[in-house]
């Protein structure tokens, strides 16, 4: 059988077992059908044209985890800030695991979505705001919208400004093998609030696993948020992540995706403006390595004057890997004074890596500044015959131009321990690169 039938019949069960008194049941009915008419996406599609989901559709995959698997903090200290407090969402292939986590209703809601669903204090919020921004005609989000029962749930609320961090971190243990998680995450920002999010999808295994994960993010008036996704996952793990932000008046939505491995990612990253005044920023890391393969997706929808959005993704690829950019601004008649930036920068380690980059700007306005650019190439020569010249020898000269290559995207991480963080991981992937102990 297919996985998409497959799907399809496990959906029946899912259905059955919640029951119509579940407050979702419209949205997954209606979601299940957009799946069944379009199934998964193709190389046929535009925006799928370069990543192929067909090594996954083969594989017989299950969305009900069999067993709940416990994990001790010593199995997952790795990936996990434990220098600093934070509160913390931990799932373990797919459920939530309470040992590990720190949750609050002190001033802020920070917990799990199937208690947002189940209580109705929180009845208000959720039928606002969620499914409100998805794309509704897209398929994999459909897929995820039809099965969702759990997620992490974030409400702040008007003038708070949350001090801790919060971690989202999914763990696929592979003790439940070929299984397919899809967790929903609902974010919203009340006026005048702050936060900062940081989440993580990890596998702790070789086994093969799939995660097909939406997330939705409304920062109101004035509402600042600093997100930060890091993938950095094992060859055998995929990743398909959603992520779809509305934003009104003067608010400042920043994401920021690392992506350092991975047999498949790809991040679809859509920022949508609802009034004037606002900013958008998207910084993106990508070191790719043994054959993984990233995709990113973004779109900026200028839709009101006055606004700005900023797009600075970097690449670094080695060893069969390949990396595919495709960014796209829409400005529409009414944003006069857009300010919209975009660029695509790459280096391609050897000539076995490749990158396929699309910058893209459909400007209906006439009082904008907008630019989009992309580049492609290798370590410069010439800088390294300098170095090489000042008797640097040349793995040492290589390291050293890639980290120059990548230190103002990480130089505007604003939590510093995270930024520490980051740092470390780049110079362990550049060290593997040039051979530097």
């Amino acid at each position: 059988m297919e996985l998409k039938e497959t799907l399809l019949s496990s959906y029946l069960a899912f259905d059955a077992e919640d029951g119509p008194q579940n407050k979702l049941q419209k949205h997954r009915r209606e979601a299940i059908e957009v799946f069944e008419n379009q199934g998964f996406p193709t190389k046929k599609l535009e925006d799928w044209k370069y990543t192929s989901l067909r090594s996954l559709t083969k594989e017989t995959l299950s969305v009900f985890p069999k067993k709940e698997v416990s994990l001790k903090l010593d199995n997952v200290r790795d990936y996990i800030l434990q220098d600093v407090d934070t509160y913390k969402i931990v799932f373990v292939d797919g459920v939530y695991n309470s040992y590990l986590s720190e949750t609050t209703h002190d001033g802020v809601d920070v917990c799990l979505l199937s208690a947002a669903l189940s209580k109705s204090k929180f009845s208000p919020i959720i039928k606002k705001y969620f499914n409100t921004t998805t794309t509704k005609d897209d398929s994999l989000t459909a897929l995820n919208t039809a099965f969702t029962r759990e997620g992490a749930y974030i409400y702040v609320p008007k003038n708070k400004v949350v001090e801790k961090p919060v971690q989202i971190i999914h763990f696929s243990t592979g003790k439940n093998p070929n299984l397919l998680l899809q967790p929903r995450n609902l974010i919203v920002l009340d006026k005048n609030s702050e936060i900062q999010i940081i989440e993580r999808h990890q596998s702790l295994d070789n086994n093969n696993s799939f995660t097909n994960v939406v997330t939705e993010i409304f920062t109101e008036e004035n509402a600042q948020l600093d997100y930060y996704k890091i993938q950095n996952d094992k060859n055998t793990s995929s990743l398909i992540d959603s992520t779809f932000i509305s934003q009104q008046k003067n608010s400042h939505a920043k994401i920021h995706t690392f992506s350092f491995g991975g047999k498949l990612i790809r991040n679809n990253l859509n920022f949508y403006h609802h009034d004037k005044n606002i900013c958008s920023t998207m910084k993106g890391v990508t070191l790719l390595e043994e054959r993984q393969f990233v995709d990113h997706h973004t779109l900026v929808h200028h839709a009101h004057p006055n606004c700005e959005s900023h797009q600075d993704y970097k690449g670094v690829f080695s060893e069969n890997s390949t990396g595919v950019f495709n960014g796209k601004i829409i400005v529409e008649k009414e944003a006069q004074k857009t300010n919209a930036f975009q660029q695509n920068n790459n280096i391609l380690i050897d000539d076995k890596s490749s990158i396929n980059t699309k910058p893209q700007l459909e400007i209906f306005a006439d009082d904008v500044v907008c630019s989009h650019g992309a580049t492609v190439g290798e370590l410069d020569e010439t800088l390294l015959f300098y170095l090489k010249s000042r008797g640097i020898d040349e793995a040492e000269a290589r390291t050293m131009l890639i980290d120059a290559f990548l230190v103002d995207t990480l130089e505007e991480i604003s939590y510093q321990p995270f930024a520490d963080f980051l740092r470390g991981q780049v110079s362990g992937w550049t060290a593997r690169q040039t051979g530097v102990e």
